[in-house]
């Protein structure tokens, strides 16, 4: 089986989960549920190849010249967490069945939960380091946006979750580029397989302090904790899944995974376990002054990922034990008593323990599971948390990285699940146990029970048969410390340390309870450091803080936007000067006409920086640009200067457009004239010294060289410039061409409702003129189009013909052609079209993508790609034409 099946499964269940909502409701959870076990059963066939020390693999090329692969692969630690994911999902889908009404099922929820498992699932799978961060992202934004569907109270907590989450996604980044600098390789099991590399770098300690900040923020260690609790705002199935096996548990695998290179490693070591065992405290204590169960549940969540982090830190193969064994009662245990709360919370309309009462007399089989999974979370025997907590002991006490950090680790571990079982006693009590005060409730429907049933046996019976569970850990602790030997695992293995700290936990916990008021009431007073609000106090200043970084760039003079670029730049200009030493001497001999076009353009600059009136600001600017396109076709570069010629011409249309109705005459200039004419000298001086630096001073590069020699033979147009742009660097002009089409949409989207602008009467000239040029204009730019893969011209040059003649027809007539074909949707959509397709039909018979072919002996490809661009920048010639061609409606009534 390819492991390709099982993502391309998940996904195809995400991406048909709207059409099943819509036909079933919500009981298209059901069939969702299905395929999760389904795909669970996929990767179950797989497990004796994994448990015979073996890994599944697939791989396909993605990025071949970073050397990045579609790599997927199989082993004992991603069975487990892939499986965890699954399972727990399958539970949590059916569980929506009825905790969703239809209308609630018909929103974004089943596709998200979908998508967050089957990003959930790439990323345990994924075997290369680019992919297994791209999944993490997808995570991230999958919660975020499952936390966002409980609406405008989830406004605050989904943002503190998405930029801590991010933070940590950025920190992964950077170790992933640091791992392949130290490796030469992105292949994750290459780089697992030789830590002396990555050790042996000086990215050592960059890479383990990025690893550690990325699984702190995802799996809400201290000082990150405080956005799991808020995300506690998004409905009970979101929580159960995000707490129970998806977010949350992400952090614990990379931890996990990335044990064989910096297990044992004494700062590694300390970190993890001094920030593991420091949240597993403060959220334990935390936990237990809640009375909103769901927000017990939340602290209980961070503590018990911190008792993992704590244990994985430890590095030795019984700790890694622990933590695996520990990961799957969790997830357990964790869905059961979040769906339960859902429950509780649905038939009495509170999760407040102040407010319940009595309702294991009117729900018994409801405060039965209750009671079952608070006792796998408290560590009681027999259940599956009884075992993974004795070996969580275990692996704590044999921490060594100072002479005392066993002993003190196994006591605040012990403390820590003392305090658990005190707020697992209280959930338990404070619900079920007392009199029964609403006495009209009654056991939900056995389908809406059913899968939090589900997990609460299997935490019960998986406790005394867990040595069925044992080949399964010893590959996964094999997979996740290569060489070492795992310990055997056993529901009861005698008299031992950890079964005596099981019982002082048991004892500790229970004079907790029976003090449960005075404890609460010593809790109550007191006071942490309220994470949200400090999150947000930040965030607030940091926007704040921006406000006045960007104040000038909101300003409405235009110095202050110019005067900071122009002064870098003038500033740049010093330090080359300061820097540079003697240049190459020019290749070649310059024109001596060259300089009278220079002292042209001088002339026609400072002019154009003297002129008082609009007309003449105008054609001094067009001249302006007809001296840089002279400079241009003398320098031999033809398609270049027609292109700037073609370009200033509409530009001269188009300021006459935005000129029109101002005043002939330009504002006087103000006091500070003189200042800026100094400035634009300097910017000018450095300009041309930059220029005649950088040009001139070497021969033709080899990649000129290259294509002047081989763009005949390769594409069969003679034009270089062209094939350049259409051939060899056509996923550039394609992605220019898609900006310039997003350019023109937003001018469509943006655009306010106009009314054509009157014409003036006396512009027949013009009128008569622009109607005998246009279709001769219009002929021009399809020549230039067709012959631009072997003379100058090409989809661009013809596009701004084009353009020219639609501008001229507007300036003369006050209107644009209003024919179907001109209207700028359709010319982008076709545009888009053409181009894309011919770009991608190489694909279909095994070539790269925008290889040249031919479609017809007459037609190309690179004419129907040069037709798409041509259409998608006519497109936005007219969006612009349109846009500053017509008058809005309020101007047109105040006139």
């Amino acid at each position: 089986m390819s492991l390709l099946v099982v993502l391309a499964v998940l996904g195809g269940l995400a991406a048909a989960a709207p059409l099943l909502t819509r036909v079933l409701g919500r009981d298209a959870g059901y069939v969702l549920a299905a395929g999760f076990l389904g795909v669970a059963a996929l990767l179950a066939v797989q497990a004796p190849t994994v448990l015979d020390d073996r890994t599944v693999d697939w791989r396909a090329e993605w990025i071949a010249s970073l050397g990045v692969s579609l790599a997927l692969r199989l082993d004992g630690v991603s069975l487990v967490f892939s499986l965890v994911a699954l399972v727990v999902g399958a539970l949590v889908l059916a569980y929506c069945c009825r905790y969703l009404s239809d209308a609630a099922a018909r929103g974004p929820v089943y596709p998200l939960l979908t998508l967050f498992a089957a990003a959930m699932v790439g990323l345990v799978l994924a075997d290369d380091l680019v992919l297994l961060y791209v999944f993490w992202e997808i995570t991230t934004l999958c919660s975020f946006a499952l936390v966002s569907t409980a609406g405008a109270k989830a406004a605050g907590p989904g943002r503190h979750a998405l930029v801590v989450t991010v933070v940590g996604g950025l920190a992964l980044l950077v170790a992933v580029v640091l791992l392949t600098l130290a490796t030469g390789t992105t292949r994750l099991s290459s780089v697992l397989a030789d830590p002396d590399a990555v050790l042996a770098s000086p990215y050592a300690v960059p890479i383990a302090a990025c690893v550690a900040v990325a699984a702190f923020t995802k799996s809400a260690q201290f000082p990150f904790q405080s956005w799991l609790p808020g995300a506690m705002v998004a409905m009970t199935p979101v929580s159960a899944y995000l707490h129970a096996a998806t977010m949350v548990k992400a952090g614990i695998y990379l931890l996990v995974r990335m044990s064989p290179l910096f297990a044992g490693q004494p700062a590694w070591s300390a970190v993890l376990v001094t920030v593991g065992l420091t949240t597993a405290l403060l959220g334990a204590v935390q936990a237990l002054r809640e009375h909103d169960l769901k927000a017990v549940l939340a602290r209980s969540t961070v503590s018990q990922l911190g008792l993992l982090v704590a244990v994985i830190g430890v590095g030795t193969s019984t700790a890694l034990a622990a933590a695996l064994l520990h990961t799957m009662a969790h997830a357990l245990f964790k869905a059961t008593l979040f769906m339960l709360v859902g429950i509780v919370d649905k038939e009495t309309g509170s999760r407040d323990i102040r407010e319940l009462s009595g309702l294991r007399k009117v729900m018994p089989w409801t405060a039965t599971a209750t009671a079952v999974a608070a006792l796998s979370m408290a560590g009681v025997p027999p259940m599956l948390g009884f075992v993974s907590k004795e070996y969580l002991f275990m692996g704590l006490l044999s921490a060594d990285v100072t002479p005392w950090a066993g002993p003190v680790a196994a006591a605040v571990a012990v403390t820590a699940s003392a305090l658990t079982f005190a707020y697992g006693a209280r959930i338990v009590h404070g619900a079920f146990g007392g009199p029964v005060e609403q006495p009209e409730l009654y056991e939900p429907a056995p389908a809406f029970l059913a899968p939090a049933a589900v997990a609460a046996v299997v935490g019960v019976l998986a406790g005394p048969t867990v040595s069925l569970l044992d080949p399964v850990l010893d590959s996964a602790t094999t997979d996740a410390l290569p060489g070492s030997t795992p310990p055997s695992i056993y529901a009861w293995h005698g008299l031992s340390p950890e079964l005596a700290m099981s019982v002082l936990t048991v004892a500790v916990g229970l004079v907790l309870f029976w003090q449960r008021d005075r404890v609460d009431a010593g809790l109550q007073r007191l006071r942490f450091p309220d994470g949200p609000a400090l999150f947000t106090r930040g965030h607030d200043a940091l926007l704040a803080l921006g406000g006045r970084v960007g104040a000038l760039d909101r300003s409405p003079a235009l110095a202050a936007h110019l005067s900071r670029p122009l002064l870098a730049v003038v500033a740049l200009g010093g330090v080359g000067l300061a820097t540079t030493g003697a240049l190459p001497a020019r290749v070649g001999d310059g024109d001596p006409g060259r300089w009278l076009v220079v002292v042209l353009l001088a002339a026609a600059v400072l002019g154009t920086a003297l002129a008082t009136r609009t007309v003449a600001l105008v054609a001094l600017v067009g001249v302006t640009g007809l001296f840089v396109s002279l400079w241009l076709l003398l320098s031999g570069a033809l398609d270049v200067a027609l292109t700037l010629l073609l370009v200033e011409v509409l530009t001269a249309v188009v300021l006459v457009l935005v000129l029109r109705d101002r005043p002939l005459r330009l504002p006087a200039p103000g006091p500070r004239r003189w200042p800026t004419a100094v400035l634009a000298l300097a910017v000018g001086l450095v300009a041309a010294g930059a220029t005649a630096a950088f040009t001139g001073r070497r021969d033709l590069s080899a990649a000129g060289t290259f294509f002047l020699d081989r763009a005949e033979e390769l594409t069969g147009g003679t034009n270089v410039v062209n094939t350049v742009l259409v051939d060899f660097r056509g996923l550039d002009t394609l992605l220019e061409s898609v900006v310039v089409g997003i350019a023109a949409l937003g001018l469509l989207l943006l655009g306010t409702a106009t009314v054509p602008h009157p014409t003036d009467t006396d512009d027949v000239l013009l009128r008569v003129g622009t109607r005998l040029l246009a279709p001769g204009m219009l002929l021009l730019s399809a020549w230039l189009l067709w012959r631009g893969h072997d003379e100058p011209g090409g989809g661009f040059i013809s596009a701004l013909v084009a353009g020219i003649a639609v501008a001229l027809r507007q300036l003369a007539s006050g209107t644009v052609p209003t024919r179907a074909w001109l209207e700028p949707r359709v010319l982008l959509g076709v545009g888009a079209v053409l181009s894309v397709g011919v770009g991608v039909a190489p694909l279909v018979v095994g070539e790269a993508l925008l290889t040249p072919f031919s479609l017809l002996p007459f037609l190309s490809s690179a004419l129907v790609f040069d037709l798409g661009v041509w259409l998608m920048v006519l497109a936005l010639v007219v969006a612009v034409v349109q846009a500053l061609g017509a008058r809005p409606e309020r101007e047109r009534v105040d006139a």
